[in-house]
C-alpha cells in the first residue's frame, strides 16, 4: 500500500521546526508526497517576475513536517527516495538581481549593475524524460535529459532552533545537490522527538553548483519510505546509493564545505573498514569524488563520494538502504 499526501496551501511550511506536524510516517510505510516548487507555483510564464509575485520569507515551501514514529534525539532518520516525477508539464528558472554565483550579492556588492531579472519557461515531458530549454533572445532550443531531484529535505534542527527552508545545515535543508534523487537514501540526525521531516523544492534538473541560484523548478511527486537507526550520532547529512556512500558538507566559504564533507567521509570510512585515520584519508584522497550542490544559498554544499567497490563487503548501517529499496520496490510494483 502506498499512502498519499497532498497538502493545502495552508499546510506548506517555510521553516524546519516551529510548527505542528501535518501527519505521521511510520517505518515500513511507503508514501507518495506532493511538493510545490520554490516559487509556490506563482511564476507561470516568462512575463511573471518572481519579485512581483513572491514575498520573502514565503519562498521555498516544504511539505510537512511529518512526525516519524520511534525517532528520538540521538537517532538517525533514514529517508529513501524510490521515485520522483514532476507533477506538472512545465518548470521555470530565472536570474535575480544580487543573487547567484556570477553577480554581485547584497553581502558582497560591487560597482556593477545588478543582473536583469529574467524568467525561462521549460516544457517538461516526464514520459520521454526530457526537459526542453528555449533561449529567450534567440531561437536556440535544446532537449536535455530529465533528472528529477529535491533541493530541500530536512528535519528540525538541534538546540530548539527554527531555521528557514532557504538555509542548510546539519539538519539538512536547502542542500540543492543532484544526488538527492530517486535511488538514494538520505541520513539525517534526529534532534527532536519525531524528527519532524519536511521536503520540497523539486527540480526537473539542475547543474552542479546551481550557478544562477535557480534550477528548473517544478512541483514534484516523490515516493519514499523511512527507517530509524537507533542511538547513532551523526554530525552532518550522509547519502547512500547502490554504488556509493556520500558525506555532505554545508558551510561558507566553499573550502569549509569541502573540508566538512571530506572529514566526515574519512571518519565514515574508518568506521566501516577499521583503517586508521591516515590510511582512510589516503583512500578517500585517491578514490574519492566530489561535486558541488550549490554556491548561492546561505550555506554552500559539497558532496564527497566514495564508490562502494572501495569498500568490499562492508555493511552500511545494517543494510538499511537495501531494506528500504526492497520495501519501496514491492510497493511500487503492487501500486496504490
Amino acid at each position: 500500500m502506498i499512502h498519499e499526501y497532498l497538502p493545502t496551501q495552508a499546510e506548506l511550511a517555510y521553516t524546519f521546526a516551529g510548527r505542528d506536524p501535518v501527519g505521521e510516517i511510520k517505518p515500513g510505510q511507503v508514501w507518495q508526497i506532493w511538493t510545490e516548487d520554490c516559487f509556490n507555483g506563482a511564476v507561470t510564464s516568462v512575463d511573471t517576475l518572481p519579485t512581483a509575485v513572491c514575498q520573502f520569507p514565503f519562498l521555498n515551501p516544504v511539505t510537512g513536517p511529518f512526525h516519524v514514529d520511534a525517532a528520538e534525539p540521538g537517532d538517525i532518520l533514514a529517508v529513501h527516495f524510490a521515485a520522483m516525477r514532476p507533477a506538472r508539464d512545465w518548470g521555470v528558472s530565472s536570474t535575480f538581481p544580487h543573487f547567484g554565483a556570477l553577480t554581485s550579492t547584497h553581502a558582497t556588492a560591487t560597482l556593477q549593475p545588478a543582473l536583469e531579472e529574467r524568467v525561462w519557461l521549460y516544457h517538461l515531458d516526464p514520459d520521454a524524460e526530457v526537459v526542453n530549454y528555449q533561449a529567450r533572445n534567440s531561437d536556440f532550443t535544446l532537449a536535455m535529459p530529465m533528472a528529477p531531484m529535491l533541493g530541500t529535505v530536512g528535519v528540525a534542527p538541534a538546540g530548539s532552533e527554527v531555521r528557514s527552508t532557504i538555509t542548510a545545515g546539519a539538519h539538512g535543508g536547502n542542500m540543492d545537490t543532484p544526488e538527492l534523487r530517486a535511488g538514494t537514501t538520505l541520513y539525517l540526525p534526529v534532534a527532536v522527538p519525531g524528527a519532524l521531516l519536511g521536503l520540497g523544492d523539486g527540480h526537473a534538473r539542475q547543474g552542479h553548483g546551481e550557478a544562477s541560484g535557480v534550477a528548473v523548478e517544478t512541483a514534484m511527486h516523490t515516493t519514499l519510505a523511512v527507517d530509524v537507526i537507533k542511538n547513532t550520532p551523526l554530525a552532518t547529512p550522509r547519502l547512500e546509493s547502490r554504488t556509493a556512500i556520500m558525506s555532505v558538507g554545508l558551510a561558507r566559504p566553499l573550502e569549509d564545505a569541502y573540508r566538512i564533507a571530506h572529514h566526515d567521509l574519512v571518519m565514515w570510512v574508518t568506521e566501516l573498514t577499521g583503517l586508521d585515520t591516515l590510511d582512510a584519508y589516503q583512500l578517500v584522497a585517491q578514490a574519492g569524488q566530489a561535486s558541488i550542490g550549490n554556491v548561492c544559498d546561505p550555506n554552500y554544499c559539497v558532496v564527497a563520494k566514495l564508490p562502494k567497490p572501495c569498500l568490499p563487503n562492508r555493511d552500511v548501517y545494517g543494510a538499511v538502504h537495501k531494506g528500504l529499496e526492497d520495501l519501496t520496490a514491492r510497493a511500487l510494483s503492487e501500486g496504490t
